[in-house]
């Protein structure tokens, strides 16, 4: 493969986001880096989101780059695809999610993390909390995850945000899209900085009251399953009634313009052979918010 193919020419290089040539996926010179997660030990409906951060990437290298809305080509800043982090169990996958977490925000890199569970939210969580912290987590869900113990394993994918609550730095955690939960999840819930998923009005005002909510720097945990399946039926677990892609973006756009978001993660993808559509929703997903927290002054 041609690694100095000029932008939008070809698909690039595999295996990189975006399939950017090594002018703008250099881990020194870019900005932004991908750290994939292939893990999924804990799910416990559909099994595949090891196989998310491939298709992810893979899809990503069909993207037009230039984004219409903003007038820019945030690639330009750089995006380094890392190597995965491969590990077998959920506690030497955390730890080593957040040591390279915690190397590359040395590096003052922004990070996105691609997973993988939503359990792997825990490390790039703890380590942006301890490097920037205080800090508010926006989870971006159809479910709570608020679990103490599942299937006897507090590291389980539905635990993620029980961990993240004893997180010391984390001073709040607001969600939205909260659709699925169980009675004992309840002792766990902060009803004031939580949004369910049926009481998201068509108008969208509840966004603003969301952005009240969000204080000092901001880290974005985005589960998958947060869209309505009916776009976005690739996770693990999918619900109907969630949010659609105008409505995430909105609230992407309120966002940015208030807020400082310190970093992200998008997590929970399963891809299907037979569907390709949502592996580029999560590729397009990750470019939009790129583009807008980068060139905010032009929204």
């Amino acid at each position: 493969m041609d690694k100095s193919l000029p932008i939008g020419q070809g698909h690039g290089v595999p295996g990189r986001y975006a399939g950017l040539p090594d002018q703008y996926c250099n881990l020194f010179s870019s900005d932004i880096v991908i750290l994939p997660v292939p893990f999924d030990q804990t799910s416990t409906y559909q099994k595949g989101s090891n196989q998310g951060p491939a298709a992810l990437i893979e899809a990503s290298r069909n993207m037009e780059l230039y984004d219409i809305e903003t007038n820019s080509e945030v690639y330009t800043k750089g995006i380094f695809t890392a190597g995965p982090v491969e590990e077998k169990t959920s506690e030497s996958m955390l730890e080593s999610t957040y040591q390279k977490v915690k190397e590359l925000l040395h590096l003052n890199k922004f990070v996105i993390v691609i997973g993988g569970e939503h359990s792997i939210s825990y490390a790039p969580i703890r380590a942006h909390a301890e490097y920037a912290g205080p800090i508010t987590v926006l989870q971006l869900d159809a479910h709570a995850d608020l679990q103490s113990l599942y299937e006897n394993n507090p590291w389980s994918h539905a635990c993620v945000m029980a961990r993240v609550r004893e997180i010391p730095q984390v001073t709040k955690i607001v969600s939205a899209g909260i659709r699925s939960m169980s009675a004992d999840e309840l002792i766990n819930l902060d009803r004031t900085n939580t949004f369910f998923a049926h009481e998201l009005d068509e108008n969208w005002l509840w966004m603003d009251q969301l952005l009240e909510k969000l204080k000092g720097p901001v880290y974005v945990t985005i589960d998958l399953d947060v869209f309505d399946s009916s776009i976005m039926p690739s996770t693990g677990t999918p619900e109907p009634g969630g949010l659609n892609w105008d409505q995430m973006m909105a609230l992407f756009r309120k966002i940015v313009k208030s807020t400082n978001i310190i970093g992200f993660d998008v997590v929970e993808l399963c891809p299907r052979a037979c569907n390709p559509a949502p592996d580029y929703l999560a590729a397009k997903l990750i470019y939009k918010l790129l583009s807008y927290k980068f060139f905010t002054d032009k929204l």
